[in-house]
């Protein structure tokens, strides 16, 4: 027993000794190029799979390994860790260093809530939308952590109505000359108990998951032999609680699964996304299609769609679709309805009037997003028609990084006027500094970019993307969406369990080579494995906006299985669906482009 402790304590270190050597021979006994570049692509493979090693560690590990096995110099190798994407991730972080600074995001998230009204159904829809929308721009994890500790207020303001108004009913039943007195006696020891509990964590998250979802369990175990033994009207309550129990399961779900679908919709939302763009654009330099407006065109009814699908999906398996009460007019407020709406609109009261630095904020947002969208629309020309002489050089990234430095240069405060009437001087300060600038930025998803782009360089360099497209030739005798649904259903699996990132990075340069081998083109089979990579919804350790959720304790793990599976099957439905109809016109998929290189094959799918 205590070699298998031992064993266990020690495995990451024991992975991270034996996979090198396990596979020396692979370089050792098939002496060429191909296999020196595979053995290097299976040892980062595995480490990331594994996070045994940090993902930007392991991402370091082509730079030293190509040289030393010849496949490319170290300058080369080096230039490869620095590219476009970087000046894009670099602009794109100053705007959301300075929504984040001055709480612009929550201004928008409540607006956003308040619209919609307070019904369950629709309270849920306005808190997936307004993530969605932050997640497009923000990361997933920002997003998410900001959401969530307003769900948790109006999931604690709840449960406060909800006790208030048993309370009542239970006085009036009792014949109670004191309404009041018990109705204080119900709400304290509701505060005694569940109320406490779950107000510990509305700043901060549980230290052990796997010690809250042990304790969700025995919960609710005990909760179910009490119920056997209740009287008529305290079964009454239980149901009501398990009710409510539900509400704040699919409350917290919905934001951490609307952080994921929101990421989808602009090429900045996620690095996946940016990862397969400039991959795609580095491997296909002839091809300019893919930049902010493009995808944006076709991802939003993707999400869109998933979005919808997944609203009315959590609302059946935890609350019950009532379509009949969702759509009702003039129908007066609940106790919970108005304890939500009371929250919310206390927590914009918090805000106060809309600030200088957050009305620059806003400025400098829509005036990225309107550069992104009119640089190269492609239905009419562009900005950057106007430089015709430089044809190509301005992308997104010249955009983001023009708004992005501006950050550093407008001033956060103005003068104002004292008691006496004379301007009170303010230290320069600008809209965001750069310490608050390198605390948000994600250094080891460069880091591991950086690595992807490196190794897909040792692929070409070393001829073994043609060498892999060679043996991938014979799948072109299946049809093409049995190729698409099989890359998507394996992408899928795999981000259960890896990093996003990770995922995308290891199966780019292994999806291409197999659409130049069975002659389609590739952005047929690039982008569904792009969307589906996203779709890490089963686990709380698949991607951070999960962990998040989880870890406020309302969950166990069998809820958060139930309700991802749905979600993978509805987006995999949904990306399948959009690029077998309305993506093909975008980018004319059925034909093999010429940008593409032309490798001979035996493709029987049509095409």
């Amino acid at each position: 027993m205590k070699i298998l402790s031992y064993l266990l304590v020690y495995r990451r270190f024991l992975l991270i000794v034996l996979t090198p050597l396990l596979l020396l021979p692979l370089p050792l006994i098939i002496k060429t190029k191909e296999a020196e570049c595979a053995y290097t692509l299976f040892v980062v493979a595995i480490f990331w799979l594994t996070e045994s090693l940090p993902l930007a560690v392991s991402a370091l590990l082509p730079a030293f390994m190509f040289p030393l096995f010849g496949i490319m110099e170290s300058k080369k190798v080096a230039s490869a860790y620095f590219n476009d994407f970087h000046l894009l991730l670099i602009g794109v972080i100053c705007l959301a260093t300075s929504i984040e600074k001055w709480n612009f995001h929550k201004r928008v998230a409540l607006r956003m809530v308040m619209l919609v009204g307070v019904n369950p159904a629709w309270l849920m829809l306005g808190f997936m939308v307004s993530c969605a929308f932050l997640s497009m721009w923000l990361s997933n994890t920002s997003a998410t952590a900001m959401v969530m500790p307003i769900v948790e207020a109006v999931a604690q303001q709840i449960i406060r109505a909800e006790a208030e108004a048993d309370a009542l009913e239970t006085s009036c039943s009792n014949g109670s000359i004191n309404p009041a007195l018990e109705l204080d006696e119900n709400i304290g020891e509701c505060e005694s108990s569940d109320c406490k509990k779950k107000e510990k964590q509305v700043n901060g998250y549980c230290d052990n998951n796997a010690g809250s979802t042990v304790c969700t369990v025995e919960k609710e175990n005990e909760k179910e032999k009490e119920q056997q033994n209740l009287p008529p009207a305290d079964t009454g309550r239980k149901s009501r609680e398990d009710k409510y129990s539900g509400i704040f399961k699919v409350m917290s779900l919905c934001v951490a699964y609307s952080a994921t679908i929101g990421g989808l919709t602009t090429i900045t939302g996620t690095s996946t996304n940016l990862i397969f763009a400039e991959h795609f654009n580095k491997r296909y330099p002839g091809c300019q299609c893919i930049n902010f407006g493009s995808w944006f065109i076709l991802s939003i009814p993707i999400t869109v769609i998933i979005l919808l699908l997944s609203w009315i999906w959590l609302q059946w398996l935890f609350l019950g679709f009532d379509f009949k009460n969702m759509f009702k007019c003039g129908k007066k407020k609940t106790a919970r309805e108005e304890a939500s709406a009371q929250v919310i609109q206390e927590e914009y009261k918090k805000l106060g009037p809309i600030s200088c630095p957050e009305i620059v904020t806003l400025i400098l947002f829509i005036l990225m997003t309107l550069l992104w969208f009119t640089r190269d629309p492609g239905f009419i020309p562009g900005w950057s028609s106007l430089f015709p002489k430089y044809k190509g050089y301005a992308t997104d990234s010249t955009t983001a990084l023009v708004i992005g430095l501006l950050f550093f240069i407008i001033p956060a405060k103005t003068f104002s006027r004292t008691s006496n009437g004379e301007n009170a001087v303010f230290g320069y300060t600008p809209l965001i500094t750069w310490k608050e600038f390198q605390s948000c930025m994600p250094w080891e998803i460069a880091i591991l970019v950086g690595g992807g782009f490196a190794l897909a360089e040792g692929c070409e360099e070393s001829k073994l993307s043609e060498w892999v497209a060679n043996k991938l030739t014979p799948l072109g005798s299946l049809p093409l969406w049995l190729i698409i649904l099989i890359s998507c259903l394996i992408v899928t699996s795999v981000t259960e369990v890896a990093s996003n990132p990770a995922t995308i990075t290891i199966f780019l340069p292994i999806l291409s080579p197999l659409a130049e081998a069975i002659h389609v083109n590739p952005l047929f089979i690039l982008i569904p494995a792009t969307f589906c990579t996203s779709f890490a919804f089963l686990l709380p350790v698949a991607n951070p906006a999960n962990a998040i959720v989880f870890s406020y304790g309302h969950l166990a793990i069998m809820d958060m299985v139930k309700a991802g599976l749905g979600i993978n099957i509805i987006g995999v439905a949904v990306v399948m669906l959009a690029i077998m109809t309305w993506i093909v016109p975008i980018f004319d998929l059925y034909t093999y482009p010429s940008w593409a290189p032309i490798i001979p094959s035996t493709n029987t799918t049509g095409l």
